[in-house]
This record gives structure tokens, C-alpha cells and sequence, in this order.
């Protein structure tokens, strides 16, 4: 069994700040790749930053100079620090995971259960 947990979600005004964590916790042989999505309501799932295990970083055009991917290896945690929040970042945001389990050595794409995030204008 894999679990992810993301925390740090909350409300916060135009142009504050939110740091998400996500934890990803059981049969753990390795974590491969690691990523935020979002979803607002009315609106599809997408992706907002991705890190690769060696520390490569992809951003949707609209995280671009704003927010910041990282995560930890030995903690099997990945962060989105979030700055200069905007009212159109208000969504419940998912933490993804590509995780390799070591019961089975399988990969499999994990989600958490989502942190959400309301910017008021």
C-alpha cells in the first residue's frame, strides 16, 4: 500500500503566499517522478509543476515565475512553494507520484486525496 498526503492548503489573500508538502508513505522501493496538479471547479484536472528523482523541473506557463517545485528524496516529499497568489489559483491541488512498490517491484501513479487552496480577491 502507498499513501499520499499532501498538507498546507488554506485561504489566503491576492498576492500572498502557501508552501503545499506531500508525503508519500508504505511499500516504498523508490519515487520517480513527483508533481502538483490542480482543479477549479467547472474545470478539468492539470498539471501545475513536476520534478523529476534527479531534480528536473517542468511548469505549467501559468506557474512560471510564481510558484517552486522541490522535494526531498530521503523524506519522499515534494513541495510547491506558491508566491504572489492570484484569485484564478483557487483550486483543490493533488500531489502525483511515480512510485515503485517494494512488495512487487510494480510501478504504479499514485494521487492523494487533494489540499485545497482559495485565494480571495
Amino acid at each position: 500500500q502507498v499513501q499520499l498526503v499532501e498538507s498546507g492548503g488554506g485561504l489566503v489573500q491576492a498576492g500572498g503566499s502557501l508552501r503545499l508538502s506531500c508525503v508519500a508513505s508504505g511499500s516504498i522501493f523508490s519515487v520517480n517522478g513527483m508533481g502538483w496538479y490542480r482543479q477549479a471547479p467547472g474545470k478539468q484536472r492539470e498539471l501545475v509543476a513536476a520534478v523529476t528523482s534527479g531534480g528536473n523541473t517542468n511548469y505549467a506557463d501559468s506557474a512560471k515565475g510564481r510558484f517552486t517545485i522541490s522535494r526531498d528524496n530521503a523524506k519522499n516529499t515534494v513541495y510547491l512553494q506558491m508566491n504572489s497568489l492570484k484569485p484564478e489559483d483557487t483550486a483543490v491541488y493533488y500531489c502525483k507520484s511515480t512510485i515503485i512498490t517494494s512488495i512487487s517491484l510494480a510501478t504504479g501513479h499514485y494521487w492523494g486525496k487533494g489540499t485545497l487552496v482559495t485565494v480571495s480577491s
